[in-house]
Order: C-alpha cells, then structure tokens, then sequence
C-alpha cells in the first residue's frame, strides 16, 4: 500500500495545482465543477454525476445499504481578482486554496486505489460540494444529504490541511446584517439627532464586551460602514457579524443577548437581515467513527487531536448522521494569498483517511 499511496500522492498533488489554478469563488464554483467531473471520468468511477446543486458525484465502491460518504468543497474565498498562480518551493505548495480544499478535492478520487474490495463492506461515495465557504451556508452538502444517489449513512468531510486533526465539534454560527437609518442632520446645527453610525458603534462595544473572556463563543463584525459626511449626523449605518458557538444552546443563548441589545435601541430604527447560518453539533470521543480516525492517525505515526472546526460535517451532524473533518496533509495561512500546505505527508494522509473509511466502512 506504501508504494501506491506514494504514486497517488504524486496524482493528487499535480491535480491540486491544476484545480487550485481555477478561480472558483462561492456560487461560481462550475469550472472547477467541470474539472473533477472529468477527473472522475477518467479514473473509471461509476456513476459520475453534476447534480443540480451543483455537486460532484461518483461512487467508489458499490453495496447495499447506507453508504459512506467522503465529501470535499469545490468554493474559495477568493475571488477572480486574486492571482491564482501556485508556486512550490521547501517542501511546500503555496497558493490561495491548496489546502483549503483544493487538495482535499484531489484526493477523493485517489482513496479509490486504497480501499477494501466490495463484498460486505459499506458503500463508498465521493462529492466535491459547492457552497462550503462563507455565504454558501453548507447549501451543496446539505443538497447532497437531502437528494443522495444512495442513502447515506456517515459522512467525512476532507478539508485538506486537517491531517493530524479529528474533528468531532461542528461549530455553529449565524450571520447577520444589521442596517441602522435615523433623521440624520447637521453636525452642529442638530447635534443632538441621533446618529446611525454613533448607535452603531454603541451596539457593536455592548455585543463584543458581552463575549469578551466567555468560553465557547465568538462574535465577530467583520465588516461595517455608513454617514454621509463629516459634518453631517448619519442617517444610515450597516455592519455585519457573525456568532458562534460550539454549541446549540449555547448559540441560541448568544443570539438572543444580541437581540437583545438590539432590540433596546429605540433611538434609530434598527433591521437585522438573516445572511446565513451553520448549525453546531459534536460526536462523541468513543463513537466508532472517532476512534477509527484517531487509529488511522496511530497507524502513520501520529497522535490525534480532538478539535473543533466548521466545515461540511456541520449540516451532516444537524441531519443526525454520525460526520468528522479530518485532512491529508499540514498546512496554513487560510483565506490568504499565501496559504500553504506540505507536500510530504500526503501519503501518508492517504493512507490515513483510506484506513478510516475502510475500519468504518467494514462494521458489522
């Protein structure tokens, strides 16, 4: 198996330059789309297919039963502005998107080579999804789980630079827009109009200083702007945040605190636009799919780590099927220009997911 990881290794790395090359930003993932669909084609899987979402498909591995699904997203945050060359140097493959999952794509097909034959094991399938990213709110995983060619039964989501990590914690978010808009006035003449931008800022101190220090929740407002002019009392502010949790009460808790704040300011009109949201879940440490996770990272000589992440297996987890993200090599700088992941652990990765899906895939 050594000397066929190392030579699907080689595949898989070459594929995610060619893949990561093509700019596929959320909701225009289509090219990309094209390119593992024809990758599929000519590795010989049965029935490769572009579903309607826009996802992927091909079975690896036929049965009968819930099938195992291995899942990787096509979308980046990058849009076609960004410069999409791929460079190698040390060791490494530095790029937007090669690890974060443009090697993850690569590797799907490539577990094929690694798997046990049919008989009773489960069935294997494969989908590159569309819609992982920001705004994509999981759209193409939750389409593959609702409309699957074949029941499904446990999903692993690759993400491409997790090797080493298990992730078992699906953490939660919700995405919001809030628009502000008062009378606005003159910065002197009406100085005591209320400002948007001045209540915008106010709610958005009062929401962070509530998750300031407390576990297991972020709030982040990653953009914001508003006013008219410099003398002029705003008439319209907007910013947009994102919560999460690691949990679902514990997100509901902090959704309803930042209503809350919200909800008091009585001074301006206030909107709050639902942009999205991920819901949050966990597997258990002793469930069988962990363990043959945690095994397989034994097996290459490396001790797993338990975290918590968001990724496809978010809206596997809220479907109630038992879902992990695990990877197929180290990396960094995600949603950067300068992301990178190593090269030669990829086999060993292989290896690792392959002996997951094939411990799993073999229970009784």
């Amino acid at each position: 198996m050594t000397d066929t990881a190392h030579l699907l290794a080689a595949t898989v790395l070459e594929r995610t330059v060619q893949l990561a090359e093509i700019p596929a930003p959320t909701h225009a993932e289509a090219q990309r789309a094209a390119r593992v669909s024809g990758w599929w084609q000519e590795d010989g899987h049965q029935a490769v297919d572009v579903d309607s979402a826009g996802n992927v498909w091909a079975r690896l591995r036929r049965g009968d039963g819930p099938a195992l699904l291995v899942c990787a997203h096509l979308d980046t945050v990058f849009g076609t502005d960004v410069d999409h060359r791929v460079r190698t140097e040390d060791g490494r493959m530095i790029g937007p998107s090669v690890g974060d999952d443009s090697i993850g794509v690569a590797a799907l097909s490539a577990i094929a080579g690694l798997l046990e034959p049919p008989g009773a094991a489960m069935p294997v399938w494969v989908t590159a999804t569309v819609g992982e990213e920001g705004l994509g709110n999981l759209r193409g995983v939750k389409h593959a789980l609702a409309y699957p060619p074949q029941p499904i039964g446990v999903v692993i989501a690759v993400e491409g630079n997790y090797l080493g990590r298990v992730s078992t914690v699906a953490v939660g978010s919700v995405r919001w827009r809030v628009e502000m808009r008062g009378p606005g006035g003159h910065a002197w003449e009406e100085s005591s109009a209320p400002s948007a931008v001045h209540e915008a800022a106010v709610a958005v101190q009062r929401m962070v200083s509530m998750t300031t220090g407390r576990p297991a929740v972020s709030l982040n407002v990653g953009r914001m702007s508003g006013g008219e002019a410099i003398n002029a009392r705003a008439r319209l502010a907007w910013f947009e945040v994102d919560l999460r949790a690691d949990d679902p009460a514990a997100l509901r808790a902090l959704e309803a605190e930042c209503r809350g704040v919200l909800g008091s300011i009585t001074s301006v009109k206030v909107r709050i636009e639902n942009l999205g949201n991920r819901p949050a879940g966990r597997m258990d440490s002793s469930h069988a799919l962990v363990v043959a996770a945690s095994d397989a990272l034994r097996g290459i000589g490396r001790e797993p780590r338990l975290v918590a992440t968001s990724t496809d297996a978010n809206a596997a987890l809220d479907a109630g099927l038992p879902a992990i993200a695990i990877g197929v090599t180290e990396g960094s700088g995600e949603h950067t220009p300068d992301e990178w992941i190593a090269t030669a652990p990829v086999a060993a990765g292989l290896r690792a997911l392959a002996a997951t899906v094939n411990v799993y895939g073999r229970r009784p």
